[in-house]
């Protein structure tokens, strides 16, 4: 099989005139020039140059050759931009959005990955509702991991594919003063001072059927939405609060986490995805996610 290295030496010796001229524009040494048009002779079967002590002059045959070597080459150019296209179209940038308690997941994640794996990733921290909307028809986000406590609170449209990731349970949260409540009885929680989320919000109303469930009347001494926040308040012996395990990741803060069997309580984790943005990068990313 002819190689397209030694057409292309072929082609620029027969426009130059000269091994020494395709040698010096190709970067080789005229012998390099030599030896693959001798290969060439070889593989064709015929004679390419009449070779004197003071030039070479391509046959016609060699002039035949090198017209169908510039098709091919064009060809092959062509080929290689048609792959290179492909391959950027495969590995174009990934839009991700996340809730704001899943970030200390995504950046566990983008800390194991290699910079060239990690190139191309553009992030949007913002809660589910306010993903959701980015998804659709003409939205910038690919895909997105959102929560949903319970069966209310989101709605996406029916052209997303919904993938499953994870449960993630809520903990009964403590200033550390009140550690001697152990082991945390519903009754011992009973008229205790609570932080809850903001009266309207879905993820009030689900948990102020936790607390109905359990016949718990919580005296509200803070509305906050923000984890971080929460935890804060906690620490400062404000009062307690439930929190997923996804907000209490490397907290460090002094504090109780009770995990209450009575509670069973979860929110459920999952990727909203357009199926016609996904690549083998963007799948490969959520795949590590998940795990």
């Amino acid at each position: 099989m002819l190689k397209p290295e030694h057409l292309r030496t072929l082609r620029e010796v027969v426009q130059l005139g000269s091994f020494a001229a395709a040698a010096n524009r190709l970067g080789y040494t005229a012998s390099a020039v030599s030896q693959q048009m001798a290969a060439l002779e070889r593989k064709t079967g015929v004679r390419l140059f009449e070779r004197s002590a003071h030039s070479v002059l391509p046959t016609d045959a060699a002039e035949v050759l090198a017209r169908h070597a510039e098709i091919v080459l064009v060809d092959i150019e062509r080929m290689v931009a048609a792959v290179q296209a492909a391959h950027r179209n495969s590995e174009r940038q990934i839009h991700l959005g996340i809730f704001p308690s899943f970030a200390d997941v995504l950046t566990g994640a983008l800390r194991a990955m290699d910079p060239e794996e990690r190139a191309g990733i553009r992030v949007s921290v913002a809660e589910s509702s306010q993903l959701i909307p980015r998804l659709g028809a003409g939205g910038e986000i690919d895909a997105a991991i959102v929560y949903q406590l319970g069966n209310h609170g989101l709605s996406w449209p029916s052209t997303l594919e919904r993938r499953w990731v994870a449960e993630d349970r809520y903990k009964v949260v403590l200033p550390h003063q009140w550690s001697d409540l152990a082991p945390h009885r519903v009754e011992q929680l009973t008229d205790l001072p609570w932080i809850m989320h903001h009266p309207g919000s879905s993820d009030a109303s689900f948990l102020d059927g936790v607390f109905a469930r359990w016949d718990l009347r919580p005296r509200v001494v803070c509305h906050s939405d923000d984890f971080k926040v929460t935890m804060a308040m906690i620490e400062a012996g404000m009062g307690a609060a439930l929190i997923p395990d996804l907000a209490l990741r490397r907290h460090n803060r002094d504090i109780v986490v009770a995990d209450v069997p009575w509670l069973n309580t979860s929110r459920s984790i999952f990727t909203l995805l357009r199926p016609d943005r996904e690549t083998a990068r963007l799948r490969s990313l959520l795949e590590a996610l998940a795990v």
